[in-house]
C-alpha cells in the first residue's frame, strides 16, 4: 500500500509485471500468454513472489491465466482500460489509508479535526493521478501531460 507515499515492493513488482503484460498485448500475437518465468526474468522479480502477485491480479480481474504448454498470463482486458490505481488496489487495497482505515472513516477531535480533510485531499490527489495513467500509457511511454508537468518541477526531484 502507499503509506506516507511509500510504494511497497509488492506493488512495484505488480505494476511492472502488469506493464510487461501490456507490452505483450501489443506484440505480434496479443493473445499469447506470457509465462511467469519470463515476466520474472524481464523485471528481475523473484518468481515465488511474482506468482503470489499474479494470483492477486487474477482475483481482481486484471490478469488471467491459461494452462498447458502454451499457457501463461495475460491481461484480462485491454491495457488502456487498466489504470495504475487498479493494480495498486488489487494488491494492497485502497490508495490512501491512515492506520489501516480509509480517510472517510476517520474521526478526529479538537484541533486535529481538520486532518480528515487533509487525508481526503491526499487520497483525491493520488486518485487524480493514478487513475489517469493506464498500463498502455506506461507500456508505450506516452504518459499523460500531467506526469510531465509534475516531473518538470525541480521540487519534485528534491530529497526531503
Amino acid at each position: 500500500m502507499i503509506v506516507g507515499m511509500r510504494v511497497s515492493a509488492k506493488v512495484d513488482y505488480a505494476v511492472r509485471a502488469s506493464v510487461e503484460l501490456a507490452v505483450a498485448q501489443t506484440g505480434e500475437d496479443p493473445l499469447r500468454p506470457v509465462k511467469a518465468e519470463a515476466l520474472a526474468r524481464a523485471q528481475e522479480i523473484p518468481l515465488k513472489f511474482l506468482e503470489n502477485i499474479l494470483q492477486g491480479l487474477r482475483q481482481a480481474g486484471i490478469a488471467e491465466s491459461r494452462r498447458g504448454p502454451d499457457g501463461g498470463h495475460l491481461l484480462a482486458r485491454p491495457a488502456a482500460e487498466i489504470s495504475i490505481a487498479d493494480v495498486i488496489r488489487a494488491i494492497d487495497g485502497p490508495l490512501a489509508g491512515v492506520g489501516g482505515r480509509r480517510p472517510d472513516e476517520l474521526q478526529f477531535s479538537g484541533s486535529a479535526a481538520p486532518l480528515k480533510d487533509v487525508w481526503i485531499a491526499v487520497r483525491s490527489t493520488l486518485r487524480g493521478l493514478l487513475e489517469e495513467i493506464s498500463l498502455a500509457d506506461v507500456a508505450s511511454g506516452d504518459l499523460p501531460a500531467q506526469v510531465a508537468e509534475l516531473t518538470s518541477d525541480p521540487r519534485a526531484w528534491a530529497k526531503r
